[in-house]
């Protein structure tokens, strides 16, 4: 069994505070892996530790306040913590300043040995309030011995294009750190659920704590049912993702029923898609490695 063993905290920052937040954040990953020594993956919300102020407070200061280079001294301590810990990170996401002095909001993940592995920025920021340049890639991992990890931020969420194009490069699991504080997180809620049936994949949606987010964090499986859903607080969501079992449901299909990847692999060179201006659907990768 591939069995990715996971804590996704739902917490909140100390807001306008860097190092306050920073030593909460530690703290609590500190405390889930001795709660749960054998973890392999930590993940907590959107921008967590930019530490943002609830939505209607005025921080005209944010984004420079946050700024930070990837890599640079943040990334590094975050690197010093997985290899304390030997566990890999995904620390929701950062402002990141790029070699061009533009801001991206960036998710990254962390190896157990401290190093930065994947770095993927936000493609659709959360307009007109999110005013963060947009990232232009499709970013995975791999965890060696158990699968391939697809990252997406928040809004990414409501853009179907986005998963499917995870999964279409491999990812067996999304992690989608998010900063949700307004009441369409039940749409988001949705989207995770349909976004996880429609690739057959896991989904990881975790959303900031009260009162800077609501909350509702989701852990759902390849077949859109949702294993655990969190209320509006702190807490933290464990999980064991068994990852053969989206093979076996890529396999046998959903429900033992539908198995889209297939059908799309059969039918891919026969349907243009005028949206995308008459483009043929490939293959997914690894179907062809099978």
């Amino acid at each position: 069994m591939r069995a990715l063993s996971i804590a996704a905290i739902q917490t909140g920052a100390v807001a306008g505070d860097l190092d306050a937040t920073w030593r909460r954040f530690e703290a609590q990953v500190r405390a889930a892996v001795a709660l749960r020594p054998h973890l392999d993956l930590v993940v907590v919300p959107e921008l967590l530790l930019a530490a943002p102020g609830p939505l209607l407070v005025a921080d005209p200061d944010f984004d420079e306040r946050a700024a930070t280079t990837v890599p640079g001294p943040l990334t590094d301590r975050l690197g010093e913590l997985a290899r304390d810990l030997g566990v890999w990170l995904v620390p929701g996401s950062l402002v990141e300043r790029g070699d061009d002095d533009r801001l991206h909001n960036t998710a990254i993940a962390i190896s157990p040995e401290g190093e930065i592995v994947a770095r993927y920025r936000k493609l659709f920021p959360w307009q007109p309030y999110e005013e963060l340049e947009p990232g232009r890639d499709f970013v995975t991992f791999d965890i060696p011995g158990r699968g391939r990890i697809g990252l997406a931020i928040c809004f990414d969420g409501s853009f179907p294009e986005v998963a499917r194009q995870l999964a279409w490069l491999g990812a067996e699991v999304i992690i989608q750190p998010t900063l949700t504080t307004t009441r369409d997180r039940e749409m988001e809620v949705v989207m995770s659920r349909a976004n996880a049936f429609a690739n057959q994949v896991f989904v990881v949606n975790l959303n900031g704590s009260a009162p800077s987010g609501v909350g509702e964090s989701v852990v759902v499986d390849p077949e859109g049912t949702i294993m655990q859903h969190a209320g509006g607080g702190e807490e933290v969501l464990f999980s064991v993702l068994d990852l053969d079992r989206v093979s076996i449901v890529r396999e046998y299909g959903t429900l033992g029923l539908n198995r889209p990847w297939v059908q799309l692999a059969e039918q891919c060179a026969q349907v243009p898609y005028p949206m995308f201006g008459g483009a043929l659907m490939l293959p997914p990768p690894w179907m062809s490695a099978r």
